[in-house]
């Protein structure tokens, strides 16, 4: 069996593995990142994203030192608000229900701007997120939910600018390479064996970094630790995350940590392939139900679709959506609302139904029962509070009255046609379950030791997210903690 020798090996191509090939680089080692994939999907879950990020900011001049190419004109007419690190600790500590671990969740925090500043000196761009983020009211954008950039050309262009950025610094990825176990002395790990072209290679490592993404594309595995009927769940991205950093690691001895009932899942269009398609990218996504209302087949609503804005609620809704009958339901509007329907809506590929009375509409949204849906849309608009305004920048208390499931926001009556109506069953992002690392990103022994040589990133670390998610976290959590554990790595390998 060959060998070839590197200071540190990555496994995994997406956000946080290419932000820990960068970290590693820029402390002096040599560095190889082993991608599964084929070159032209490659990228992990982080290629199939928008590409939203979170971070903390004090307002428009920290915004500035992170999208550089902001101008006048948008900041005289953009309110960008402020997101403190207090806000997201509360955020944080709110959608996880105070469990996710605080030294992690610290660490997440404080360095989410550092963080991002030090992305773009790679390269990275950013820009606000106008179209998705932010309505236009009085003449002048607003943002909302704590979420204000993205990544120029979304998840793929921003695994693009860090794989060109990583290999510009001399950073060597070999895709079609998988790994398959870690290498060991008996007390550190010293590499991984790598099945690549067909043929078995050791690739000799004096630090490793796994940051291979959950265990979300795994039917299997899905149904072993999520539950029942998750393996019938649609895999919103890359068919290659299927667990194999973890359980590499575990059988290395690491410990587990978080939330390994629990996922990243939302509503995903019915019909949608079994993985993400990146012609589509995430376009199969249905975020704007907090506008109108979901029902399922038997023509019922089942969650307050205006609990919170969606970027605290979308994540855990999908769950929802798999639990009722047959897996699915509709999403309804009215056009009221049909302007605020995010781009996702006008997709070719979307499972739509319209119609000029309720009626109409009843009989054509396949598996509902049509009579109880018109009781359900009746009592709904009898229950709508007139007399708070509707206004979608803030929660605006426009709930209803007298339901025993109540709609706490953005209530609006379902009575000017033509109405719409959208299909959606669940969409799994990522698992919540994972390796247990330590605030420098070592992967825990169980024996609650660090492993030498032994770092994790990403989606396959476990601790920071249990039952929810804020939007746009998933990729400054792999940032952060990918920058810390490549840094780390280096150090480890070079003997600093």
């Amino acid at each position: 069996m060959s060998r070839v020798t590197y200071d540190v090996a990555i496994l995994g191509a997406g956000n946080a593995a290419l932000c820990a090939a960068l970290a590693a680089a820029e402390g002096g080692a040599r560095v190889l990142v082993l991608e599964c994939a084929p070159e032209d999907v490659a990228g992990g879950n982080s290629r199939f994203t928008a590409g939203a990020i979170r971070f903390a900011y004090d307002g428009v001049a920290d915004l500035r030192q992170v999208v550089t190419d902001l101008t006048e004109d948008e900041i005289a007419n953009t309110d960008f608000g402020t997101y403190t690190e207090d806000q997201f600790f509360d955020d944080m500590f709110r959608v996880t229900e105070y469990r996710t671990d605080p030294d992690l969740c610290e660490v997440l925090v404080r360095r989410s701007f550092a963080t991002m500043k030090w992305m773009r000196e790679q390269g990275v761009r950013f820009v606000p997120i106008y179209g998705r983020q932010a309505f236009k009211v009085d003449g002048r954008f607003k943002f909302w939910g704590g979420l204000t950039v993205e990544a120029v050309g979304g998840g793929p262009g921003l695994v693009q600018m860090l794989t060109a950025a990583a290999t510009g610094r001399g950073v060597e990825i070999w895709y079609r390479a998988r790994g398959l176990s870690l290498l060991s002395d008996g007390t550190a790990v010293t590499g991984i064996r790598v099945r690549r072209d067909g043929a078995l290679l050791d690739v000799n490592a004096r630090a490793v970094v796994l940051a291979a993404g959950g265990f979300q594309a795994s039917p299997e595995m899905r149904t072993r630790y999520l539950g029942p009927g998750w393996d019938v769940a649609k895999v919103r991205g890359t068919p290659y995350n299927t667990g194999d950093g973890i359980r590499m690691a575990m059988d290395m001895g690491a410990a587990t940590a978080g939330n390994w009932s629990g996922c990243h899942a939302v509503g995903w269009d019915r019909n949608a392939p079994e993985f993400g398609d990146l012609a589509v990218g995430d376009g199969f996504q249905k975020h704007s139900y907090p506008f109108g209302i979901i029902i399922n087949a038997k023509g019922e609503r089942f969650v307050d679709e205006g609990a919170d804005f969606r970027n605290y609620t979308y994540a855990k809704y999908g769950r929802e959506v798999l639990a009722q009958p047959g897996q699915f339901a509709w999403q309804v509007f009215d056009q009221k609302v049909t302007h605020l329907l995010r781009d996702e809506y006008r997709i070719r590929q979307v499972t739509k139904v319209s119609a000029g009375t309720l009626v109409d509409l009843a009989e054509r949204l396949d598996g509902v029962d049509a009579a109880r849906f018109l009781e359900t849309v009746a009592a709904y608009n009898a229950a709508v509070r007139q007399d708070v305004p509707f206004d979608p920048n803030v929660k605006d208390g426009r709930g209803t009255r007298g339901l025993d499931l109540p709609k706490s926001n953005w209530a609006n009556t379902l009575d000017e046609p033509p109405f719409e109506a959208y299909a959606v069953t669940c969409g799994i992002t990522f698992t919540f379950g994972g390796l247990r690392i330590d605030t420098d990103a070592r992967v825990q022994s169980t024996d609650y030791q660090p492993i030498p040589g032994l770092f994790a990133a990403g989606e396959l670390v476990g601790g920071v997210f249990f039952h929810n998610y804020p939007g746009g976290t998933g990729l400054i959590n792999g940032a952060v903690f990918g920058r810390i554990a490549g840094a780390g790595a280096a150090r480890h390998a070079l003997g600093r």
